[in-house]
């Protein structure tokens, strides 16, 4: 297609028309996010306002073993550091959820139902053990710090304490509570918490979490974070101080959050000396307690008792585990180190005395060969790669434990469920399923131990941003990782037509995995490799994850905070990715080849002639062709036009070639830019799947080259639905592929290519099924013996 130069300017424009502008998916999110505030401002780092409550834990806890229980009593210092009066305060009860008359268990936990065609067994067996076990915390008393009772209310899984007077702004509420409840069998009744029996050494493994009243958390945006727990939307807590006297079988090993303060009481000589010893090791975990000792523990069973002590400064939560069965090791994360407080270093400043950061796991012997290689270098890896992305690791310790829990994390410790087979093999996916949640549950002390976000309304910001630091850690593991949540994989959900926008609450997402860990992971590897570039994203990142440490960000504090540090306008991508249900699918419509017009007729005519020539000819023209022609019998017929070239240029049209050059003389416009040898390309693009996307394009050229060209989302602004690419080049166009790496989560491939080209699909053969044949079943066997004790008989 020849091209003047008016038609040119044309092309250039052509993004601006159409019935797109303006369009609402490039708006800014001042409608949708909350007004900034003292607390949260514009930027979004925290106010000079900003403020949180705080509660402190002491608490005495027994594990019975025999009945499988637990009983505890907590003395809570509740601190109203906002400047409200309280005249109530909301506690967790979330062991509530496996009571007998939970919401969680009289509403259905899919969006699908039950499908009494696939009823599993463990799914009927799971409902045949609620029907005798009642998991409710049982409350005995809540008292004020000088034993008077205090009234108090049990909503399912929230408490509520009516205060005998109204905590003022600045003030402190002390309060007393005992409480106890049968810990529920994993293996049956799965949950985020209880035990797990082995009936070949009759023994079990605790891991314990929700364990006890929690404080909830009351907001500058939303009050009391009181909604009820269903089982999905996680937890929103207070920081505090905690001291937990942990009351166990004499030969159990326990792990909790903190550090353990009576090591002399509970550890034997042997064990402190291997772990003063693994705090020099970076290299390899060191055993604590060894094989051999674990399955000593399994059999001899001691009938005593001991109390582990544990302290934990400025966490949010308290978790342990407890067994006799536990193999333990540990090792040194190399070149982290915990600064301790001036009260247990006694004086002694940070600069002379920093501890490493101890990297340790417990596993039973059904653990190895897998635990006693993988989980304690994963959390090592973890804590080192986590840690250059947003913040030095600032607890001392880090805990991966082996039990019922598939996966879940707390303070300094986390629950990993993996493990080989009986024989001791495993399939290659159980060795990275362990690897992979060992780095997710230790990489949730990030967030939301630490960026204490608010789980119950908004999984994705643990969840997701947990997930895509996941995905940065596997990457550092080795190559060619296998990742469960990537571009390509998200194609499916991103396809469906009832999902949800990530920013959806927690307990009315039914998709979790891929809209609260994938759909945020995608997005933001997307974010960081195709619109903001790495260096830019990870400055942005790590300025978020400061800024928020110790402190509850909302989304809107995310969102800000990225736009703030990077310096684009990211309120694009929020709205597509976060708070809508489009998804990727960009169609490459056409391509228009465009040469410029030199307007000279001994260049341009002869061009023409030979684009004629080169016409391939009709079938009807090629039958003809050796028919004879009447000219050729009468040659008197013939005339000038017989002899004439259509190559030739014509005086009157140089005559008027000359004129142009003339008059772009005397207008200053160098006439030289008509003999340019450009190829103009205009590409044109459909937004079928409603989200803005940059374009990435792989572009091959006749000559056997290509180059690779990624255009900024905002080719979209004017008109979110039809948008076109002029493209200059001195080669010629071959074929041009969208999204040639696939990771940009397209989800229709088959409209990427120009030209069309067919896409790859597998498909199986099967046989027929056959109709069940009752008298061959029946007869034949009856046939087949007769006939065997007939030959028996010759």
């Amino acid at each position: 297609m020849k091209l003047l130069l008016p038609c040119l300017f044309a092309a250039l424009t052509a993004t601006a028309a159409g019935p797109g502008a303006p369009v609402g998916k490039f708006q800014q999110l001042e409608q949708l996010l909350p007004t900034p505030t003292p607390q949260r401002i514009a930027s979004g780092a925290p106010g000079a306002a900003y403020w949180q409550n705080r509660a402190d834990y002491e608490i005495h806890a027994t594990l019975d073993d025999v009945k499988r229980s637990l009983s505890a009593e907590a003395t809570v210092t509740y601190h109203n550091l906002s400047p409200d009066t309280l005249d109530y305060l909301w506690v967790q009860l979330d062991q509530n959820y496996l009571s007998h008359n939970a919401d969680s268990r009289l509403t259905p936990n899919s969006k699908r139902g039950i499908d009494p065609a696939k009823v599993t067994y463990s799914a009927l067996d799971r409902l045949l053990a609620y029907e005798t076990y009642d998991g409710a915390l049982k409350i005995s008393r809540v008292t004020d710090a000088e034993g008077q009772a205090l009234p108090y209310t049990v909503v399912k899984t929230m408490l509520r304490v009516d205060l005998p007077e109204p905590l003022k702004a600045g003030s402190t509420q002390v309060f007393k509570m005992a409480w106890s409840y049968p810990i529920n069998d994993c293996k049956r009744i799965n949950a985020r918490t209880g035990y797990e029996h082995f009936p070949e050494d009759d023994n079990c493994i605790y891991t314990l979490a929700q364990w006890f009243p929690r404080l909830a958390a009351y907001t500058d945006y939303a009050g009391w974070v009181n909604k009820q727990f269903l089982g999905t939307g996680e937890f929103t807590l207070e920081f505090g101080n905690y001291k937990v006297h942990l009351t166990v079988p004499e030969d159990h090993l326990v792990a909790a959050t903190g550090l353990l303060q009576n090591p002399e009481t509970v550890l034997t000589a042997t064990q402190r000396a291997r772990l003063q010893a693994a705090q020099g090791e970076t290299k390899k975990p060191v055993f604590i307690v060894t094989p051999e000792e674990a399955k000593t523990a399994e059999k001899t069973k001691a009938k005593g008792q001991k109390t582990w002590i544990f302290e934990a400064e400025n966490v949010r939560d308290f978790a342990f585990a407890s067994s006799r069965k536990f193999i333990w090791d540990a090792m040194a994360v190399e070149g982290a180190t915990f600064p301790p407080t001036p009260e247990r270093r006694g004086g002694i400043t940070d600069r002379m005395f920093r501890p490493p950061v101890m990297a340790m796991s417990l596993y039973p012997k059904e653990g190895m060969p897998l635990w006693d290689k993988y989980s304690t270098h994963a959390i090592a890896h973890t804590i080192q790669t986590y840690s250059r992305y947003t913040f030095s690791y600032p607890y001392p310790v880090a805990w991966s434990v082996n039990g019922p829990v598939g996966g879940m994390e707390y303070p300094m410790i986390c629950f990993n469920g993996p493990r080989p087979e009986k024989d001791g093999t495993y399939p290659e996916r159980t060795k990275y399923a362990l690897i992979g949640v060992v780095i997710h549950e230790v990489g949730h002390n990030y967030f939301p131990m630490i960026v204490n976000s608010d789980e119950r309304q908004w999984t994705w910001m643990d969840e997701g941003l947990n997930s895509f630091l996941e995905y940065l850690t596997e990457e550092e593991w080795e190559n060619d990782w296998k990742h469960r949540r990537d571009a390509r994989g998200l194609t499916d959900y991103m396809r469906l037509s009832d999902r949800v926008p990530v920013m959806t609450n927690s307990e009315s997402i039914a998709d979790l995995g891929p809209n609260a860990y994938g759909q945020p992971t995608v997005a933001l590897n997307i974010l960081r490799e195709h619109i903001l570039g790495r260096e830019a994203f990870d400055h942005a990142f790590k300025i978020y994850s400061r800024r928020w440490m110790f402190k509850r960000p909302a989304p809107a504090d995310f969102f800000r905070t990225m736009e703030d540090a990077s310096g684009v306008d990211l309120d694009w991508f929020w709205r597509g990715w976060f708070y809508s249900v489009d998804h990727v699918d960009v169609s490459i419509d056409e391509v228009k080849w465009l040469q410029l017009d030199s307007r000279d007729p001994a260049v341009e005519n002869p061009k023409k002639k030979k684009e004629k020539d080169e016409l391939p000819q009709t079938l009807t023209r090629q039958r003809n062709a050796t028919l004879p022609k009447r000219v050729d019998r009468f040659p008197e017929l013939k005339d000038f036009y017989d002899q004439f070239d259509e190559a030739t240029a014509l005086p009157s049209e140089k005559k008027k070639y000359e004129t142009l050059l003339k008059d772009l003389k005397e207008e200053e416009i160098d006439p030289e830019l008509l003999k340019t040898k450009h190829n103009f390309y205009v590409l044109e693009f459909s937004n079928l799947g409603g989200l803005v996307t940059p374009l990435i394009l792989k572009l091959d050229y006749t000559d056997g080259s290509s180059e690779e060209l990624t255009l900024p989302a905002e080719i979209w602004r004017f008109n979110t639905e039809n948008t076109t690419k002029l493209h200059l080049t001195l080669k010629e166009l071959k074929s041009v592929t969208f999204d040639p790496r696939q990771e940009l989560v397209d989800c229709n491939v088959e409209n990427n290519f120009w030209p069309r080209r067919p896409v790859k699909s597998r498909f199986q053969l099967f046989k027929d099924d056959k109709a069940p044949n009752p008298m061959r079943e029946l007869t034949q066997p009856k046939k087949k013996e007769a006939e065997k004790k007939s030959d028996e008989k010759k």
